[in-house]
């Protein structure tokens, strides 16, 4: 008996070494080759690729094909799970891997309409063109790699077949990043709710103008809109087509657009920060650039860093999946860096519809026909889905993706990405060759849409930037922060601005420009109404460039990156302290206010102030919003931007309308609003971390976790997502670490998606940082390696010169032809 349990305990042990061996042998299999020798069909010479410490790639190739050849197969051995997810996000096709939870998300997509606008893109793509040439040389390259090499760890979990991909799937992912810029899904509803539901008492806290003085001095706004409303507001009541709007389905389209634009693995562009300044600011004499993106933490990290070089180009950039033309990007001639513009470039339209048919809707003076489509949507573990569509005049009805009926009014959606018949491909690859100040100017006018903020610098000299955007031209006083009326008209548009009308500015005297997505100022006079930031982050920035003594080095531009203080708070806080001060009696209230009394606004991670604010400025937020807007507008107003204005606004005006209860005008007034939100914050901290502050710092309350798609099934999560990191930085800090309102423990979600300083005297000293790694490939060695330094701050070298390349190559690959 004794042999017979050895030889089955002999039997398991090798059984689970030979398990332990396959498993090995399978995710070897799995992992990125960075040395020797690979074929590449298609290719007219031989191209060395060279792997620097952080698994970056340095491509250097004889011609402009080639070397897009082979950066879509390097991008595709470390991303090619990241590229599927992304094509069927915007294809609408989630719901075919990942099941019925992905199905609205899927409904929201079809709905937009990005495949089939990407098809129409794609049937005129010129594939004689430069950037068409590229394009489809590197999509050759992506899929060579899909066909002869093993497809991800996650194609094998989730069953999914291999296909090629095509110039309309990097179209229609081009699609969804000009759609993750609009924020039209979540304002737009709520302000329009706010409007026709509660009135214009209620509206006028919160900042819907366009600001012709600027925005630079945001206190003196603040003062002025508390006393007075904008006088624009007074023709904006409830529209008479607006009153049977279907407000459950506009808020499915909203929560199933967060859905979309949270889940892990794609990016979500929220703000950024992006800053030049000329020689005579800087240390070395030459100008400076500093930038850092903030989109939504995924795994993979948003960027892929490739330096590509052929005979005439060479550029260090920064890659989006199946994009092959740098969207960030420098060489030692020059570089740029992208922000947010914000403008308002997505328009929801209530229709007029014809009582007699209701297949018609009204368009200048007459009756108009809406066209119908139907699409099938397959859903993985259930039955196919159904979507009928119809399209207005002005664009598809959004609403009928959530309705099973059209008893309401619909709602279409206008959006010049989609008016458009042109791509962002051109615009950047022209951005990729700009040396010059007019090269520069000259891809910038080219965009359509998203709008950008780009700015740019060159060794030359020259410093630049420019609201890159197809402008649109709208009726006077209409104002699409609220649902248009077709009825009334409000939805004409008479065309576009001139470029030359845009928000720009080259050169400035001043010697610098800073964009952190503040409303831009127009010098041509043009409205430009849209989605813009509170003004605190570009203050900030402002008020470091100004000094006209100091001179800038490469630190300096990484410590103000790195800054974790706003006036944000210190505003806010300005006009409720007194209150709170009132509010706690009680001396265990008043040691827990202490640290709101002597804050300076800094998300340290030792700060408490900065958990106590954050905790109440949520806490205030519901006891103003929640009742009166609603639960499902309330988070809503979550979402967006609007809620960063409004409270401000309402903390300055102690006559504001939300001090009051909306069904009994005479209960509540600021006081008992602030003492309730006050007490909530304390239970809530007490209840979480007990009563010592030395457990409510902002490092044990605020973390990083970055999330892969599959990261929230269930075991998977410990695989494939890489944190929790405590992190300092919070909203409006120039480290804009932000998560979305709520009750604590706060989980970062949107951040620096690189962090990069460039000095001109000296390019090829560029620094910069991946929040996580170049890799998507689990277990790979560039999978998560720069985490933790991102966390710490911690720069790394962006290499350009040969010399330092070849010093610091941890693998050559040589791709040959075949």
């Amino acid at each position: 008996m004794k042999v017979l349990f050895k030889i089955l305990a002999a039997v398991l042990v090798l059984g689970a070494l030979l398990l332990g061996c396959a498993a090995l042998w399978y995710l070897h299999t799995k992992q990125p080759q960075r040395k020797g020798d690979l074929p590449l069909r298609g290719l007219s010479a031989a191209v060395t690729v060279r792997y620097d410490e952080r698994g970056v790639p340095h491509i250097q190739a004889e011609n402009e094909a080639d070397m897009y050849r082979a950066l879509g197969y390097v991008h595709a051995q470390d991303r090619l799970f990241q590229m599927e997810i992304l094509r069927r996000l915007a294809n609408g096709e989630l719901a075919e891997i990942l099941g019925p939870r992905w199905l609205e998300s899927d409904k929201l997509f079809r709905t937009l309409g990005l495949q089939r606008h990407a098809v129409d893109l794609a049937d005129h793509l010129d594939p004689t063109s430069a950037p068409g040439a590229a394009l489809l040389a590197y999509l050759d390259g992506v899929n060579q790699y899909l066909a002869t090499r093993p497809a991800p760890v996650e194609f094998d979990l989730l069953k999914i077949p291999k296909r090629p991909f095509t110039p309309t799937d990097t179209l229609a992912v081009s699609g969804y990043l000009a759609y993750s810029f609009a924020s039209a899904f979540k304002t737009v509803p709520v302000m329009t709710y706010i409007r026709d539901k509660l009135g214009p008492e209620y509206l006028k806290d919160f900042d819907t103008e366009w600001h012709p003085e600027g925005v630079m001095d945001a206190a003196a706004q603040v003062a002025e809109a508390a006393e007075k409303p904008s006088p624009k507001l007074a023709n904006r009541q409830a529209r008479s087509n607006a009153t049977g709007l279907d407000w459950q389905a506009l808020t499915r389209l909203s929560q199933a657009s967060q859905a979309a634009l949270e889940l892990g693995g794609v990016p979500q562009f929220q703000g950024s920060n992006a800053w030049a300044l000329s020689g005579a600011k800087a240390q070395g004499g030459k100008p400076m650039l500093a930038g850092d993106p903030h989109i939504s933490f995924a795994v993979p990290a948003v960027w892929y860093e490739a330096h590509l070089s052929a005979p005439g180009f060479d550029l260090y950039g920064h890659y989006q999946a199946l994009i092959p033309f740098a969207m960030l990007g420098h060489n030692q001639q020059f570089g740029w860096s992208l922000t947010l513009l914000g403008n308002a470039d997505l328009d929801l339209i209530a229709q007029k519809v014809n009582p007699e048919n209701a297949n018609q809707v009204w368009l200048k003076d007459q009756w108009v026909d809406l066209k119908n489509h139907t699409e099938v949507i397959q859903v993985k573990g259930a039955e196919n889905t159904l979507l009928r569509l119809r399209f207005a005049p002005q664009g598809p009805i959004v609403t009928d993706a959530f309705k099973q009926d059209y008893g309401h009014v619909p709602v279409a959606m206008w959006w010049s990405f989609l008016q458009s018949d042109t791509s962002m491909l051109a615009t950047f690859y022209a951005l990729n060759r700009a040396d010059t100040l007019d090269k520069a100017r000259a891809a910038a006018s080219t965009l359509a849409a998203p709008g950008l903020n780009l700015v740019w610098a060159s060794a030359s000299g020259d410093i630049g930037w420019w609201a890159a955007a197809k402008l649109v031209q709208r009726p006077e006083r209409v104002n699409p922060l609220f649902i248009l009326d077709a009825g009334a008209g409000e939805d004409e548009k008479p065309g576009y601005y001139a470029f030359a009308y845009n928000p720009q500015e080259e050169n400035p005297a001043r010697g610098y420009i800073v964009s952190a997505n503040q409303q831009p100022l127009s010098h041509s006079g043009i409205p430009v109404p849209g989605y813009y930031a509170v003004p605190d982050r570009a203050q900030h920035a402002d008020a470091q460039f100004r000094d006209p003594d100091k001179k800038w080095t490469m630190a300096a531009l990484e410590e103000l990156q790195l800054d974790a203080c706003s006036n944000y708070p210190v505003r806010m806080l300005k006009d409720l302290l007194p209150v709170m001060q009132q509010v706690a009696t009680d001396p265990n209230e008043k040691a827990f206010l202490e640290p709101l009394q002597k804050w300076d606004g800094c998300y340290t991670r030792d700060s408490v102030a900065a958990t106590l604010f954050t905790q109440f400025s949520y806490e205030l937020a519901r006891a103003l919003f929640a009742e009166p807007l609603g639960e499902v507008q309330f988070n809503n107003l979550l979402g967006s931007v609007a809620l960063d204005h409004a409270l401000p606004l309402v903390a300055a005006n102690a006559k504001s309308r939300w001090w009051h209860n909306v069904d009994a005008p005479q209960v509540g007034n600021r006081f008992e609003t602030v003492r309730i939100a006050w007490t909530h914050t304390l239970q809530h901290l007490q209840g979480l971390y007990g009563t010592s502050l030395l457990d409510w710092t902002w490092g044990h309350t605020h973390s990083l976790t970055q999330r892969h798609p599959l990261g929230d099934q269930r075991g998977l999560g410990l695989l494939f997502n890489v944190g929790p990191f405590s992190v300092p930085g919070g909203g409006e800090a120039s480290n804009n670490m932000t998560q979305r309102p709520g009750p604590a423990p706060w989980s970062t979600s949107i951040g620096p998606s690189t962090r990069r300083v460039i000095d001109f005297s000296a390019p090829y000293k560029a620094v910069g940082i991946n929040p996580l790694g170049q890799s998507g490939v689990l277990f790979d060695r560039y999978y998560a390696d720069q985490a933790e330094r991102f966390t710490q701050g911690i720069y790394a070298p962006e290499y350009l010169s040969p010399q330092d390349i070849q010093t610091h190559s941890r693998g050559t690959l040589t791709l040959q032809p075949q």
